[in-house]
């Protein structure tokens, strides 16, 4: 994956599923276009599939359970979801918290697949843990700031450093975002500052009253 990235959670938003999705994607994929900024969206399960075959943005998924095809009744593999088209997936979403032995199987799952892992943390200590396991990115989102409206970029600079110098002490191939509040082109700009590879969002875009100006200003400073 290039940096800078973006990646929009679209979680199950009345805003963001079924044909809202498309909207988001098809905004998501003409910004990138323009920008040259690698845009992904993480929608829900059952747009993967179709948002996949639609357009060229990298699509995740929100979860995935680490474990192997068979007999496990409502869960999500990592090979079903890259059959649906996913190029990766969160992992430990601070809405969908998991053990440290659950995130371990979810990274090993996708690594497998030869898909990407976005490993959600709240905090350096748990971004320095999350590094230990080798995933592709650790994304960094204060649980206090999440749909906030308070960009964790203005409010808590601090732990966005804390948590690039605490991966790169433990595995320096481990990507860094940042996420909670980011709503402007200048918190994007202050997290690339303050070393990260990109932010992950989710609200800020999804709820906007127009989507593509606030994806425009996202990537106006970079």
């Amino acid at each position: 994956m290039a940096a800078p990235f973006i990646l929009i959670n679209l979680k199950t938003y009345r805003e963001s599923t079924g044909q809202h999705a498309h909207r988001i994607a098809s905004i998501a994929q003409a910004v990138s276009a323009d920008s040259g900024v690698l845009i992904g969206i993480a929608p829900s399960y059952l747009d993967i599939h179709p948002i996949s075959r639609h357009y060229e943005i990298p699509v995740f998924a929100q979860h995935v359970d680490g474990i192997e095809p068979g007999a496990h009744t409502g869960t999500i593999t990592a090979e079903a979801l890259k059959q649906a088209g996913a190029k990766g997936s969160l992992v430990n979403h601070s809405e969908r918290r998991l053990t440290l032995v659950d995130i371990d199987a979810a990274v090993s799952a996708l690594r497998s697949a030869h898909m990407v892992s976005v490993v959600c943390t709240n905090n350096e200590a748990a971004s320095a843990a999350a590094a230990a396991l080798s995933p592709d990115y650790v994304a960094v989102e204060p649980p206090e700031l999440i749909g906030s409206g308070v960009s964790v970029a203005k409010a808590n600079p601090d732990i966005i450093k804390k948590t690039v110098d605490a991966v790169r002490l433990v595995n320096p191939k481990v990507m860094v975002l940042t996420g909670a509040g980011i709503q402007t082109g200048e918190c994007v700009r202050t997290a690339i500052d303050l070393g990260t590879d990109g932010v992950l969002l989710a609200s800020g875009v999804v709820k906007a009253k127009d989507p593509e100006a606030v994806l425009r200003d996202l990537v106006s400073k970079i």
